[in-house]
């Protein structure tokens, strides 16, 4: 009896002090909570630089109410700001990571130019030895479907690289951290070799909003038409050639194409480049060689550099260590990031405020949106990309968050630009007069895309003859089905004045030009004109109406 008492007392006594620290523990604020359960994540040497110099803060004032329309706010005084919580020092370190990828994409210009100038002949002097190479060569060969044959011309460039582009080399290595798990999902899915994801550093250096001097864009380098064609939407606030999601699937999709028209990944990489009919006429003007070093006199020059380009940075990579080539270590990669689809038009300003990061940061895992905001649109899917410690911000506020945008766009001075897409495509029936470069520079492509597009093998055209044109021209969004050149011009934005007047010097031809939208067959139309002479002073209408 006197245990079973005993025995008694000790449980009433342990289940009290437990009560108690849960007491206690339950004192603590999420943010404190948060900051144990993380600290295990965090190197002790770098936790203990960041709190030297932080002093005792007072208590603050902080609001609770997080599930209802209005945001969480810290007073200090008298001033209030949002108080949506995260970690001080993860943000520190995704804050570095983010700058090291921003200030990576200006290196797009040097790649574009080694490529397209790069000399195979000069030999440069280093301490790597040819028979070293070539048993590397011949191991990266043994496991890549990738022709990685020695020769001295890419001997030469990988020498050169080491050389002359061995900073350029170690930050690539860098960024690929951020970029090449995602690449290597969808390259796996498609049945690629994962080499391929060595591509997008010869085609952007790992730059998503990459230009090319052709309008080539992304980290992949689509051009307009093709993107299209791989649905990638093109509009006033979007461009998705700069996704990196959506882009590495159309490249894979068209590589998987390009691959099952020649068979073989070298002559696809140059097709990927130059196109595929060059590749098959340097086919032909080689006498029937299929072997890229074969052909690759007879290539373009710039197609010429591209695989000695990629076969030297795909060394390069994988031989890092050999060389003694660093990269930074990252502490995120691009899988450690979420995404979530919006709900309502909102910038980058607004997002930065209330959720805690910078626009440059935003920026880089955003890079599709060309203007810094992401729209709303029915029946479209925009999504917005920020780091997992953030995205959890983002979420718990997320009503309240949209309310707060709502107000402050009812509060602007000047509304935000009007969505305005480029028709997906056009059917354009062939009149009499028409010739490609005519039809070309009305709707702002070039011939050789419309021949690609319609399978053309030559520059004749019939009269009412259909093509498919993927426009350049600007259209407002609209819900009208009609089809055919007429849609452009039926929904087309109006200029603010419906009248030009013709000065000298004007051509119905240049008219259309201060027009977007207009074309020399519209003007023919609304004003009855069946030539080619106008008269200054005649009055134009640059509308479909009867005023």
């Amino acid at each position: 009896m006197y245990s079973y008492k005993f025995w008694c007392l000790n449980l009433f006594l342990v289940v009290f002090v437990n009560i108690s620290v849960f007491s206690q523990a339950a004192n603590h604020t999420s943010e404190e909570q948060a900051k144990i359960v993380e600290a295990k994540d965090i190197p002790l040497d770098s936790l203990a630089k960041d709190m030297e110099g932080v002093e005792q803060m007072e208590p603050l004032e902080t609001s609770n109410a997080i599930h209802d329309n209005s945001l969480p706010v810290v007073t200090i005084g008298d001033k209030k700001s949002y108080d949506l919580k995260d970690l001080d020092i993860a943000a520190k370190y995704d804050s570095l990571w983010m700058k090291e990828l921003y200030e990576s994409a200006s290196l797009f210009d040097e790649m574009y130019e080694m490529v397209s100038e790069l000399d195979t002949t000069t030999v440069v002097e280093n301490t790597l030895n040819t028979d070293t190479l070539k048993l590397r060569l011949e191991r990266l060969n043994q496991k890549t479907p990738f022709n990685v044959a020695y020769n001295t011309s890419l001997e030469n460039v990988i020498k050169s690289f080491l050389v002359r582009k061995r900073g350029f080399i170690e930050r690539m290595l860098t960024a690929s951290q951020f970029y090449f798990p995602m690449f290597e999902e969808q390259l796996d899915k498609y049945d690629i070799p994962l080499e391929m994801k060595y591509l997008s550093i010869v085609e952007s250096a790992l730059n998503p909003r990459a230009r090319s001097r052709v309008g080539a864009t992304g980290l992949w380098q689509f051009m307009y038409g093709t993107g299209k064609m791989y649905k990638l939407d093109v509009n006033s606030y979007v461009d998705e050639r700069s996704d990196p999601i959506k882009s590495t699937e159309a490249a894979c999709k068209y590589l998987s194409k390009l691959y099952g028209i020649f068979g073989d990944w070298d002559l696809a990489l140059a097709a990927y480049n130059s196109g595929p009919g060059n590749v098959n006429k340097a086919i032909r003007r080689s006498g029937g060689y299929k072997n890229y070093w074969n052909i690759r006199r007879n290539l373009p020059r710039e197609t010429a550099g591209y695989v000695p380009a990629f076969l030297a940075t795909m060394y390069l990579l994988e031989y890092a260590d050999e060389h003694g080539l660093k990269a930074k270590k990252v502490d995120r990669n691009y899988f450690e990031t979420d995404t979530i689809h919006v709900k309502s038009l909102i910038s980058f300003d607004q997002i930065s405020e209330m959720v805690g990061i910078g626009v440059d940061e935003l920026k880089v895992l955003n890079p599709s949106y060309k203007l810094n905001i992401i729209p709303y649109v029915e029946g479209k899917e925009y999504t917005l990309r920020l780091p997992r410690a953030k995205m959890g911000k983002f979420v718990t506020n997320e009503e309240a968050i949209y309310a707060h945008v709502k107000e402050q766009l009812k509060s602007q001075e000047s509304p935000l630009p009007q969505l305005v897409k480029a028709d997906d495509r056009i059917r354009y029936r062939v009149r009499s007069g028409d010739y490609l470069g005519k039809i070309a520079e009305r709707y702002g492509v070039g011939v050789s895309q419309i021949k690609r597009w319609n399978g053309l093998r030559s520059n004749n055209l019939r009269v009412g003859q259909r093509l498919t044109i993927f426009t350049r021209n600007p259209v407002i969004a609209s819900k009208s089905t009609s089809k055919g050149a007429k849609t452009v011009a039926s929904t087309s934005k109006v200029p603010a004045s419906k009248i030009h007047t013709v000065q000298s010097g004007d051509s119905l031809w240049t008219i259309s030009r201060k027009y977007p939208g207009i074309s020399i067959e519209n003007l023919r139309e609304w004003n009855g004109i069946s030539g080619n002479n106008l008269k200054p002073g005649t009055k134009l209408k640059l509308c479909n109406c009867s005023s």
